[in-house]
């Protein structure tokens, strides 16, 4: 696999190897051994699936505490994936990367803890796969808003009108939201 840095510290940019023929494709989505000997030495303690229409804008999500750092993926359709640094501590505070995650490119995305993490569906639907670190706690989810002006982020929605959960839409600005220190 290729482990590609990104323009933010600790997230990465993961193109496994596959192997294709005729048949199909066969590929690993996860090694201990093969991560950890590329500097991701990681356990995970839960996996999620979602399932999302076109225009789906998930995030932007985090835990203030017990924090989950996400391996992420598409199996159908593609996404815009993000990563928003939300340590105020950080040199990279309030900045982001993000990139096209798909059934196609079977690229995966590494966001660690610490840092806020949205999608948005680019396809007519797509299965997004991503692995924890950390177990989901309700008390402690936290949300940015998706369209903060201060972050700037270019879902790639041509004009259309994303679909958000109530909570999304309520989430707050940047500014007004609780951070890790």
């Amino acid at each position: 696999m290729n482990v590609v840095d990104t323009p933010l510290p600790g997230v990465k940019l993961i193109e496994p190897r596959v192997l294709g023929d005729d048949r199909g494709f066969f590929m690993e989505t996860w090694n201990a051994r093969s991560f950890a000997e590329a500097g991701l030495d990681l356990h995970f303690v839960q996996d999620n699936h979602s399932r999302s229409a076109r225009h789906v804008l998930r995030g932007l999500h985090f835990q203030i505490t017990n924090p989950q750092g996400k391996l992420v993926r598409v199996t159908a359709g593609s996404v815009f994936d993000v990563a928003v640094d939300l340590r105020r501590s950080s040199p990279h505070f309030g900045r982001w990367v993000g990139y096209e995650l798909s059934a196609a490119n079977k690229r995966m995305l590494w966001v660690p803890p610490g840092f806020g993490h949205g999608f948005v569906v680019l396809s007519d639907v797509a299965d997004f796969l991503y692995k924890c670190t950390a177990l989901y706690d309700p008390a402690a989810e936290r949300a940015v808003r998706w369209d903060d002006p201060t972050l700037g982020i270019d879902w790639g929605l041509g004009g259309a009108t994303p679909l958000l959960s109530a909570k999304d839409d309520a989430a707050p600005l940047l500014a007004e939201a609780e951070v890790y220190a």
